[in-house]
């Protein structure tokens, strides 16, 4: 769950789908339920609020539960931090269920299966992690490195409705009308690269996951039940096509590159949440000199944004 974002914007999972998955659970097994996420904010309180406003909360049908307030020190990466703290009643539960969400990501290309299990991690941990990670490329490492401190058992991904451009906000939704299941994370993921055009061999946390021994994306070793179809067109992020193969763009992305976006006037509402959200706190606002009025929508600037 990315964010607070109504149910029709398709930025997260389906409500419809958590709830359909919550009581077949039900149906299957006398177990004690919990669904929660930790979604990419600083405040715990903002949990319960993303899930009342998505839909997430109803569905979970009273097993909702704020998955920041246990957590456990285990050990992670010592080139990056030598312990996270993860969510108890994750790395607690016999059997753990992922409801990822068909669509892409500015950074990884796709944000499917194993970018899913980065909501393990509560609070600021997520953005201090993308602040070390300090490229595109290291970030793949260390989506995989977080997915495997507990891989899910179980893979249900929304692809009803998925989405398309430059994720995983994007206002482009693609129609696509399907329910994606595996048991394996990079098999899942594999086919979702396919299914938009893409050779999963290109996606670096795919080639690292598989290396790693997580799983192959190698369709020769995948089974499929159903048809796979390749969606024509499929909108990829900017830096998803050719850029993925051209060492020349990498190195001006790592080490030369500094991106300076500006609010949209038409969209931009001056509310600030952008700013309290950056995953680096690189973003800023500013008024232009000699400005007299009263900060309007079009006074907003982003400035100094850095990959």
């Amino acid at each position: 769950m990315l964010r607070s974002s109504a149910a029709e914007e398709h930025i997260v999972t389906n409500p419809s789908l958590l709830r359909a998955v919550v009581e077949k659970v039900e149906e299957m097994s006398p177990a004690s339920i919990v669904v929660g996420d930790n979604p990419g904010l600083y405040d715990y309180g903002d949990n319960e609020n993303s899930f009342r406003k998505t839909g997430l909360m109803d569905a979970s049908k009273g097993y909702y539960k704020n998955l920041g307030d246990t957590t456990q020190n285990i050990a992670f990466n010592s080139e990056l931090m030598p312990y996270v703290g993860v969510s108890k009643e994750i790395m607690d539960a016999d059997i753990f269920i992922s409801l990822p969400k068909f669509k892409t990501h500015g950074l990884t290309v796709l944000t499917g299966a194993i970018k899913n299990s980065y909501g393990i991690l509560p609070g600021a941990q997520k953005a201090r992690l993308h602040q070390i990670a300090g490229s595109p490329e290291r970030f793949h490492d260390v989506i995989v490195e977080v997915f495997r401190l507990r891989i899910p058992d179980l893979f249900i991904m929304d692809a009803v409705v998925g989405m398309e451009g430059n994720g995983p906000a994007s206002p482009e939704l693609r129609e696509i009308g399907l329910i994606l299941a595996a048991d394996n994370a990079v098999a899942l993921d594999g086919v979702v690269a396919r299914m938009m055009g893409l050779d999963p061999g290109r996606l670096r946390f795919l080639q690292k996951a598989k290396a790693m021994g997580l799983g192959d994306f190698d369709p020769k070793m995948i089974k499929i039940d159903g048809e796979m179809r390749i969606l024509p067109d499929f909108k990829l992020p900017h830096l998803g096509g050719e850029a993925l193969d051209n060492p020349a763009v990498h190195e001006l992305m790592q080490t030369k590159s500094q991106v300076r976006p500006q609010a949209d006037p038409e969209l931009c509402t001056a509310c600030g949440s952008c700013i309290d959200r950056c995953p680096v706190s690189a973003l800023t606002t500013d008024l232009p000199p000699l400005k007299k009025r009263t900060m309007a929508y079009n006074d907003l600037y982003l400035l100094s944004f850095s990959l």
